[in-house]
């Protein structure tokens, strides 16, 4: 057998060692591909399965450049950095609930109370021509009712207008021109009274447990005197400003007489004038409104004039017989502080005991309390539930707060219009919550079926 060459056997071998590694690196590009296609499959597969965008969007780039090689075997550009951005929510949202509900309610009540305010400065600013008015009102509500009888007894308008108003500031004037005559006639002995008084008072504080002495009342009196010396100008300046109030007090006065006589003479135009003021939505509210206001303003001066008059003619008498001295114009003060409630009760009774303790002694002025309290009494607990009724009741803290802040705002004449302001506002308010329900009822749609059934006047059928 012949021999092979050596050179031809090595070209053998390494012609088969070429053989096996191409076999190795034939496998290990088809592994490489099969890896390559089960990426693509899992990653198609994750995009068919719903996954949310955001996290596709979240892998890194190097990760996407990795992917990208594998599939294509070509290295892609390399791709920029892009934060990942959380969005915020609404920054309303994230106020809690109850927090919203107090702002929204917190700048509403602050317009309310800055139109109020505004409101309360433009009455301040003309009080004069308020008060006059407002006291107006209550003259002609009082008035309103003689007018109305003149007129169905065929009487002119304008004549029954003039007859009434004349009638009633007639008497009005009357009475003013009383009590200043009273007052008069009657001032000697009153001081007279007084000075009997302040002696007996001071005896009894010599003579009292108090252990007061002569010296020390000498003193007080001393000092009483100095401080009116040293407050002269005081006097004086106050003296020039009752000169201003006279003057004002007679403008309010004519005011009042011109504006009673047109609201008695024309009050009924002057009202539809006014309705035109308000919107048309609102106009039939407020135009049912108007008349029980004027109903309840009319029963509240005639109520108030009946008790006035009562508390003035009993607690009149009683001081009478008590031998207080000028006791006609203290029960006309008790008639003309009635007007203000509570309060001109309080102090029209302090004035009767106080005269009754100077002029009269302790023992007087102990039976004229108590006949004060006694009528009193009886007014808040009888005349005024029987005359005023339920259609101006307004309740006692409604009516102390009313009376402090008118006389806070206007003084005595503030006072005096509180309550009847409150009142009449407290008959709108009613009325006009009940004409809104109605109307929200008269525009619901009708019910049917056994709602209807229901809903229908009358027993139920099988009741």
């Amino acid at each position: 057998m012949s021999r092979v060459p050596g050179w031809l056997g090595r070209l053998g071998a390494g012609l088969t060692e070429l053989g096996e590694r191409l076999d190795e690196r034939r496998a290990e590009v088809e592994k490489e591909s099969g890896d390559s296609l089960g990426t693509e499959d899992s990653t198609a597969d994750a995009g068919t399965s719903g996954a949310p965008a955001e996290n596709r969007a979240d892998s890194s780039p190097d990760e996407a450049s990795a992917l990208a090689t594998v599939s294509t075997g070509v290295s892609p550009p390399p791709v920029a950095y892009v934060p990942v951005t959380v969005e915020r929510p609404d920054p309303a949202l994230a106020v809690p609930w109850g927090m919203r509900v107090a702002a929204e309610a917190g700048w509403r009540l602050l317009i309310l109370a800055g139109t109020v305010w505004v409101l309360m400065r433009v009455i301040s600013a003309v009080q004069l021509v308020v008060l006059a008015f407002v006291a107006a009102l209550l003259i002609t509500a009082l008035l309103q009712p003689m007018v109305a009888r003149l007129k169905r007894h065929g009487v002119p308008r304008g004549l029954a207008t003039a007859l009434s108003a004349i009638l009633g500031f007639v008497i009005m004037g009357l009475v003013g021109w009383f009590v200043v005559w009273q007052v008069q006639e009657n001032i000697d002995n009153l001081s007279n009274q007084i000075q009997d008084g302040i002696d007996e008072l001071r005896k009894w504080l010599l003579n009292s447990p108090f252990h007061v002495t002569d010296k020390q009342i000498n003193q007080i009196a001393k000092n009483l005197r100095e401080a009116i010396g040293a407050n002269t100008d005081q006097i004086t300046s106050a003296g020039l400003e009752g000169v201003t109030v006279i003057v004002e007090a007679l403008t309010g006065i004519l005011l009042t007489m011109f504006s009673t006589l047109f609201l008695l003479y024309d009050g009924k135009r002057i009202w539809e004038w006014t309705l035109k003021l308000v919107p048309a939505a609102a106009r039939p509210g407020v135009a049912g409104a108007g008349p029980r206001a004027w109903r309840t303003l009319t029963a509240y001066v005639r109520g108030t004039v009946v008790v006035a008059l009562i508390d003035a003619i009993f607690i009149g008498l009683g001081i009478y017989f008590l031998d207080v001295p000028m006791a006609v114009p203290l029960a006309v003060f008790i008639f003309l502080f009635a007007f203000i409630p509570l309060v001109g009760a309080v102090v029209s009774g302090a004035l009767a005991v106080v005269v009754a303790l100077v002029t009269q002694g302790v023992f007087t002025a102990v039976m004229t309390l108590v006949v004060v309290l006694a009528v009193q009494q009886i007014e808040g607990h009888i005349l005024q539930p029987f005359i005023l009724g339920r259609a101006v009741r307004v309740h006692p803290l409604a009516v102390v707060l009313s009376v402090a802040a008118g006389g806070m705002v206007a003084g005595i004449g503030g006072a005096v219009v509180a309550v009847p302001l409150v009142a009449v506002t407290n008959t709108v308010v009613v009325y006009l919550r009940s004409y809104a329900r109605e109307v929200a009822l008269r525009q619901s749609p009708e019910p049917r079926g056994a709602t209807a059934l229901d809903a229908a006047p009358g027993p139920r059928p099988g009741a």
